[in-house]
């Protein structure tokens, strides 16, 4: 493996941050035979490279510590996920109630909170009716699109 650390394809790293960019995406990997590159825009570009049989080499430790609540939430077919990237609000204004609590019945269409993303505020409505059972994001934190926020039953 040492002789291919050093034949890595450049230009498909390029191409790669270039889809990041024109595809407003955070993250991309691909894996061909026993190459794994994955570049990430959260914090600074990361590019790597790790057998496919050891993909906990290029795993972030902060993710990893993430990542029970994160695929538990996903493969909930009641979480709403996140339309967009940007900065979760779950009130109106700092220091202001929040949008919705758990315990909370919410109506389709009501505000459940706002996403900031490039200096706008984005109301994120409610997709149905029910109860809220879970707050999945904290106030003034980052979100990826399709991360789950909420659990509406």
């Amino acid at each position: 493996m040492a002789d291919k650390k050093h034949g890595i394809d450049q230009g498909l790293i390029r191409d790669l941050a270039n889809i990041l960019n024109e595809t407003d995406l955070t993250e991309i990997e691909v894996e061909q035979d026993d190459l794994r590159i994955r570049v990430s825009r959260a914090g600074t570009p990361q590019y790597v490279q790790a057998p496919i049989a050891a993909p906990a080499a290029y795993a972030a430790p902060a993710a990893a510590a993430a990542a029970p609540v994160v695929v538990d939430a996903r493969n909930n077919k009641n979480a709403v996920t996140a339309p967009m990237v940007g900065t979760a609000y779950l009130s109106p204004a700092p220091g202001s109630r929040p949008f919705i609590e758990v315990g909370a019945t919410v109506k389709e269409g009501q505000t459940i909170l706002i996403i900031e993303a490039m200096k706008t505020m984005n109301q994120i409505p409610a997709p149905r009716s029910g109860k809220v059972t879970e707050i999945l994001v904290q106030d003034s934190s980052p979100v990826e699109y399709g991360e789950p926020l909420i659990v509406i039953e």
